[in-house]
């Protein structure tokens, strides 16, 4: 069954999970906040069982990945599973950059198949020994989770590989992302099992588990959050064309921190968020945040490393150092080339052998003397495109050897079975050059175990008659389309689709005399040596604790159904404010002021037609007709429109263009503000705008009695928000020296006289109601935008400041769940009607009793 907890998580994509079994009960455990976590079932523990339970004094922290970083197998003749640590995985090794006292448990699947007869011994046993939580997938699951949805939906695509022809990839098939959802609320459900404290960090890896941030934040609204993607992140216009787009992105925003290799990766990602979601992001002291419900979510830019002692200790293995010496003297008087990949479409292997036969097409004095070995890592996906990818390279090594070789020596070794690591890296201490020439790439670890190989060790060097303190050299080429590439500035960087030019590459590589190669291999060791996996995770660690430092300081609820689940964090004493509250006060007070913003308040900033609506009409008329309010439309907008859309409303306040003029009444004279602008500014700012404009497609220019607005909503959202910067920087060059403020708002830029602002026209309103004996106790003000955000702070200082004879009841309300200066919020623009027609009723209900006692 699936818990109550993530029933409405599941419900859009529940269809078709309900075939898939659960994973075996394990041991369920507690955490302080906040409260029990419940076993599989649902039921709560005991106070016995309570009192078993243990607490945990040392920080913890919880990695989750696709598979745990274990070895498994069972021996055919006993039955008996062996298990032991994976020493290459990155998941293990990252345990160096963590503090020694720092408990690391690890959940993630096992890559073999346990009957489910035995999961739970296992299961006990893993705990016990590994500190290792299996989540058994059931094999239909998991292999539309994992061979399904991850390997022919996400990974081709995060590659930028799309199915633009029915032949050619795999469509988007929604059964497959169902499974995808369930496998990511298992994993959620172990981790639930784990985590239990408040101090507890839990870290996610890799596009498995891109939704499983959204389940845990679900379950825990304060959980200490990261993920960091090892594969690529692809630019929006490849992105967008996923279905499930919006569910993708907004489980990662619910991490509190987001890592990424490059910050080309990083990029592409606020793209999409940018584009597809709306959200700001800024950089703020070299950090770069997404301000997403309330809460930042965190970007961070760190290429994972390698290993130093983990490589150093395989260099200086007997069998290591014999397989170099073996290598070397089958090589002797050749140029060793070498490059290990996995066999997909996107290593580049073909065209890398393409760019070989041209150097030695071109060079005849090459022919005999070089030799590149192809080590061929085993497949970690099928299908047709790698056995299409594998028969291509098999018939060029073939063409290549028959062509170029002869009796004795073939250019090109093709190594395309499973070879032990030491071997693998005594092929990289004995090649002068390495060449990685993938199309698309995460990280590729490669060139950086090549740098350490060739650095050496002491018992190799004696081994090997290498003479101590000898210079090291190197010689890389690295696509520039390889997560490793920025790292490594003393690399030939290739475009790998230009064949010519990788030929050239090598060419240069080989032909490199050995002090420059001497110099670009103590380049790169410098960097490949201080920026380590333990670097590398210290580094993200300590972020993510920077991240998370305020959860606790602010108050959290979740809003949202299904995958679009998020969690409002924001300020102890920010509440929503209900009808029944305003209500209550409301008719407790004797004078009202109400003022009201009106785009993104009473009107949808969505909504095509701008004019009120005869709801929101008869509501404001309601509201006038009781002679204890005082009620005002505060609102950017010019003054004739405004008077247009509420001519009907007789009683009406209205200030217009942020208070620049002010009318009391239907009958009354508009009031200017007292600040005298000399116009001729206008003509400096708008020949600017009009600039900006002809660059722009769907920006335009608004034209106020005070103002200059420029407005870029229709605009591409990126580009505009582009040129909003630029046009604002530009417009405060331009009028350094005019008595005028250029300010940026919602998707607008504006320019309007210095002392004119919604702030200052609520004051001075407020100033006279109480000089006329009007004095209100009851404060009302609403808005959505930045500018409303100088009402609120107004309204808050002016009433608990000496003007009012007594304190009035304050109600600021901001319109969204954000950060604001107001301290209540309501949803959206249906709620702020329905608030204000329960006011509405109640004065109603009022006058009609006044009515019958008279």
């Amino acid at each position: 069954m699936i818990p109550n907890s993530c029933t409405s998580l599941l419900t859009m994509y529940s269809d078709g999970m309900k075939d898939f079994p659960q994973a075996v009960k394990t041991i369920s455990r507690a955490m302080s906040s906040p409260g029990l976590i419940a076993d599989l079932e649902g039921s709560i523990k005991n106070d016995d069982d309570m009192d078993n339970l243990t607490s945990v004094s040392r920080r913890r922290i919880i990695i989750v990945a696709n598979f745990l970083p274990l070895h498994s197998l069972k021996d055919q003749q006993t039955g008996k599973w062996c298990f032991s640590w994976d020493e290459d995985s990155i998941l293990l090794q990252l345990k160096d950059g963590l503090s020694s006292e720092t408990e690391v448990i690890y959940v993630g699947s096992l890559k073999v198949d346990v009957d489910l007869s035995e999961q739970e011994e296992i299961a006990q046993r893993l705990l016990d020994d590994y500190n290792c939580v299996p989540t058994f997938l059931p094999s239909d699951l998991l292999n539309k989770f994992y061979h399904g949805f991850c390997k022919k939906q996400l990974w081709p695509l995060f590659h930028y590989m799309l199915p633009i022809c029915l032949n050619k990839g795999e469509l988007f098939d929604r059964s497959l992302f169902q499974a995808y959802v369930s496998a990511n609320r298992i994993f959620a459900d172990k981790v639930m099992e784990v985590i239990n404290s408040d101090d507890d960090y839990v870290w996610v890896h890799d596009y498995h588990l891109m939704l499983l941030p959204t389940f845990l934040r679900k379950r825990l609204n304060r959980i200490k959050l990261g993920f960091f993607l090892h594969s690529p992140f692809p630019s929006s216009e490849i992105y967008r064309t996923l279905p499930v787009r919006e569910d993708v992105l907004r489980g990662l925003l619910n991490s509190d921190l987001i890592g990424f290799h490059t910050f080309d990766y990083a990029r592409h990602f606020l793209s999409c968020c940018s584009r597809m979601l709306g959200l700001n992001y800024e950089s703020k002291r070299g950090h770069i945040g997404i301000e997403y419900g309330g809460r930042t979510v965190g970007i961070k830019i760190l290429p994972v490393g390698v290993h130093i002692g983990r490589l150093q200790s395989l260099l200086s293995l007997p069998a290591t150092i014999s397989k170099v010496q073996e290598i070397e003297q089958k090589f002797k008087g050749k140029k060793l080339l070498v490059g290990a990949d996995d066999m997909d479409i996107f290593k580049g292997i073909s065209l890398k052998l393409l760019a070989l036969e041209i150097l030695l097409k071109r060079n005849t004095d090459l022919r005999g003397k070089l030799v590149l070995v192809q080590i061929v890592n085993p497949e970690r996906s099928s299908g047709k495109d790698v056995e299409d990818a594998k028969s291509e390279a098999l018939s060029l090594v073939e063409r290549i050897n028959l062509r170029f070789g002869n009796q004795g020596y073939n250019p090109v070794v093709l190594i395309d079975h499973a070879i032990p690591f030491h071997e693998k890296i005594a092929y990289y201490v004995a090649a002068e050059c390495c060449i990685v020439n993938a199309v698309r790439d995460g990280m590729n670890l490669v060139p950086y175990e090549y740098i350490v190989s060739r650095q050496g060790t002491k018992e190799m060097d004696i081994l090997r008659d290498v003479v101590n303190g000898s210079a090291r050299t190197s010689a890389l080429i690295v696509s520039e389309f390889v997560g490793c590439s920025p790292s490594l500035s003393g690399a030939f960087r290739v475009n790998p689709w230009s064949v010519e030019d990788v030929a050239d590459a090598l060419y240069h590589a080989i032909d490199m005399n050995e002090s420059e190669r001497q110099l670009r291999h103590e380049k790169h060791y410098r960097y490949v040596s201080s920026h380590h996996v333990a670097y590398w995770a210290r580094s993200f660690s300590q972020d993510l604790e920077r991240a998370c430092k305020d959860h606790y300081n602010r108050r959290c609820w979740g809003v949202g159904l299904g995958l679009s689940f998020r969690v409002v964090s924001l300020s102890p004493s920010f509440r929503k404010l209900s009808v029944d509250h305003v209500v209550s006060s409301y008719n407790r007070t004797t004078g009202r002021a109400i003022f009201l913003d009106y785009d993104g308040t009473l009107m949808s900033e969505t909504s095509i037609v701008k004019d009120p609506s005869t709801e929101i009409i008869s509501v404001l008329k309601t509201l006038c007709i009781d002679p204890r309010n005082s009620v005002f439309i505060v609102s950017g907008r010019g003054r004739a429109s405004l008077a247009k859309w509420f001519s009907s409303c007789e009683a009406l306040g209205i200030a217009a263009e942020h208070g620049y003029f002010i009318r009391w009444n239907a009958s009354s004279n508009w009031e200017s503000s007292p600040v005298v602008v000399d116009p001729e500014w206008k003509k400096i700012a708008e020949p600017v705008m009009k600039l900006y404009t002809e660059t722009t497609d769907g920006s335009s220019i608004e034209v106020k009695e005070s103002a200059l607005v420029w407005h870029y909503q229709y605009a591409d959202h990126d580009f505009g928000s582009c040129q909003a910067k630029e046009l604002l920087d530009h417009l405060e060059s331009v009028l350094a020296n005019e008595p005028v403020v250029v300010k940026s708002g919602n998707q607008i830029v504006e320019v309007k006289p210095q002392g004119v602002s919604k702030g200052l026209v609520v004051e001075k309103l407020l100033r006279t109601l109480i000089n006329e004996g009007k004095s209100p106790d009851f404060l009302m003000c609403i808005g959505d935008d930045r500018s409303d955000e100088d009402m609120f702070e107004s309204i808050n200082s002016t009433a608990s400041s000496s003007l009012f004879p007594a304190i009035p009841e304050v109600f600021a309300c901001t319109v969204g769940q954000k950060p604001s200066k107001a301290k209540y919020f309501v949803n959206d623009t249906m709620e702020v009607l329905k608030l204000l027609q329960g006011i509405a009723d109640s004065s109603n209900l009022r006058n009609k009793n006044i009515k019958r006692q008279v």
